[in-house]
């Protein structure tokens, strides 16, 4: 889901921001304790241990001069150094986001006798390897590290992040993989950032290699991720982990400024009874939807629109005139949003629905939220007030009351890189009146798209619609799906699927955050049954009392 604790990662301090060089080490290993390393990593759950101790340690770096190819983002450099052997020491983090996670955390800290294998990998890195770190980085370097073993298989992957958390200081990465081409993924890609430290694009792919470490400076803008791997025979194995010393200075978190929100349009029931199902309209249904939605705070309403407004909306959605724009920056999300001004007359009208005064008062009947001042509040109701009119009735005129203030979008995008534009869930922001207000747009999902959950991630009582398009045999295993979980928990509390002609309503308090999964390789499967179909639509709302 992509958290942004990874364990692949790039360089240097706020105050200079300069981007110290990323090495790769070739031939790390020698090639026979190399291959008795993969024998081991892979056998562990067998319980084998095909190496025996012996004088001879095993896992140390080739005797003689190491050539150390730099690559700094994007110049590189060559130095050399002396022999250089393995090492290493201290507490287990793994941070491993994909299929399978492998945690080996015993394997590395228990006594040489009886994982000699990982017990001598470990004592090389903390020994020779982090004084020679040490000097060619100058950075001062502690004892302890962090040591993980990865494993990375069909359509896993680790998402954009920077790796920073107090105390880390060089990553590292040893590559254990069979032949490995660029076709397979699992690439290391390092990003560029902008001049609030958040990533922009990738600027260089690394392939992994046999026998090849690669360590790089953890900063403030040492963005990188783990592409997904997309061979469905190769296993990327890897052991990483942080070098520790003393922490710098960093700078304050970039604050994204909010999607500009609205009060509603004033367009009366008519608006309605053009888009929606009957069945919705109905006083009965509604109570009985409000009565199931204050019970679980969501609710999912199938063949919301009329069949052949929706048949109508899916096929104008392929328009190849629509202009779709990225959103980023890519450690929070990474998707396509329409512009509004492009969109052909159909798609403007159904945005005028999700906005309109009609869908307002609706909404309230559906939820028992105040999203309109007809709609009774909690208080109304237990003075004993009666409750809201009839939406199929004429919508009021709005309430004199102070306009809200509109925020603009703090980040326009840009024609070559993802716009670095936020959900409409991502903000603080407070109305400076009681008058309801709603955010939203329209989205395009494919393969490669998600949205992740970030430490600025401001939450507040919100109302979210999701409204899909185009979902016709789609499976959950390809992602997609809208994930909510409790703050600093991992346990999911809901999970959307898409669905087609499906209206999800979800109400969340302020400890809620929700991600969109990852759109796997798995979901270009999909064309074989559907040609010109490679993902899906939503229309994303949120709706604020």
């Amino acid at each position: 889901m992509g958290r942004a604790a990874g364990t692949e990662s790039g360089p240097e301090e706020p105050s200079r921001c300069r981007r110290r060089p990323r090495s790769r080490l070739t031939g790390f290993l020698r090639a026979a304790q190399a291959d008795a390393a993969l024998v081991y990593l892979s056998l562990r759950n067998a319980r084998l241990l095909p190496l025996q101790r012996s004088s001879h340690l095993p896992l140390v770096i080739v005797s003689g001069v190491v050539n150390a190819v730099l690559s700094s983002w994007p110049a590189p450099a060559r130095f050399y150094g002396n022999t250089v052997s393995l090492a290493g020491t201290a507490p287990l983090s793994v941070y491993i986001v994909g299929r399978e996670i492998m945690n080996y955390g015993d394997m590395f800290y228990n006594s040489g006798e009886r994982l000699p294998c990982a017990y001598l990998l470990r004592h090389a890195l903390c020994e020779e390897f982090r004084a020679w770190l040490s000097a060619v980085t100058q950075i001062e370097l502690e004892p302890t590290i962090d040591i993980s073993c990865a494993k990375y298989e069909y359509t896993d992957v680790l998402l954009c992040h920077d790796d920073e958390l107090e105390g880390r200081r060089i990553a590292f990465i040893l590559y254990l993989v069979p032949p490995w081409e660029k076709s397979n993924g699992g690439t290391l890609d390092l990003y560029s950032t902008d001049e609030h430290f958040q990533p922009q694009q990738i600027v260089k792919s690394l392939v992994p290699s046999w026998n090849t470490l690669v360590f790089f400076e953890v900063s403030p803008v040492s963005f990188h991720q783990v592409s997904e791997v997309l061979s469905e025979e190769k296993c990327r194995l890897s052991v990483s982990g942080w070098f520790h010393g003393p922490s710098i200075v960093r700078p304050a978190r970039h604050i994204e400024g909010p999607l500009p929100r609205s009060p509603h349009i004033p367009y009366d029931h008519e608006i309605l009874y053009e888009w929606i199902n009957l069945v919705y309209l109905d006083m009965d249904s509604q109570a009985q939807i409000q009565e199931e939605f204050e019970e679980r705070s969501e609710i999912l309403l199938k063949d919301f629109l009329k069949k052949e407004k929706y048949q109508l909306l899916c096929e104008t959605l392929e328009n190849k005139d629509i202009q779709w724009s990225s959103r980023g920056p890519a450690n929070k999300r990474l998707y396509e949003a329409a512009e509004e001004d492009s969109l052909p007359d159909i798609l403007k009208k159904f945005l005028q629905f999700l906005r309109s005064e009609a869908l307002f008062l609706l909404l309230s009947n559906f939820t028992g939220l105040k999203l309109h001042f007809l709609a009774p509040s909690d208080e109304d109701e237990d003075a004993g007030e009666g409750r809201a009119a009839d939406t199929t009735g004429h919508s009021s005129p709005k309430p004199e009351q102070e306009e809200p203030e509109q925020h603009a979008d703090s980040n326009p995008h840009q024609s070559d890189q993802p716009a670095n534009i936020p959900e409409a869930q991502d903000s603080e922001m407070q109305n400076s009146s009681d008058t309801p207000m709603c955010a939203g747009e329209l989205r395009r999902w494919t393969h490669r798209h998600y949205t992740l959950v970030h430490d600025t991630w401001a939450t507040e009582f919100a109302l979210d619609l999701l409204f899909f398009c185009g979902c016709e045999d789609w499976d959950p295993e390809y992602g997609g799906f809208t994930s909510y979980i409790a703050k600093g928990e991992d346990e999911e509390l809901l999970t959307v699927n898409p669905e087609d002609n499906c209206l999800a309503l979800v109400y969340r308090d302020k400890e809620t955050m929700k991600f969109v999964k990852y759109i796997n390789h798995r979901s270009l499967a999909r064309l074989k049954k559907h040609p010109n179909r490679t993902g899906f639509w939503d229309f994303s709302f949120v709706y604020y009392e």
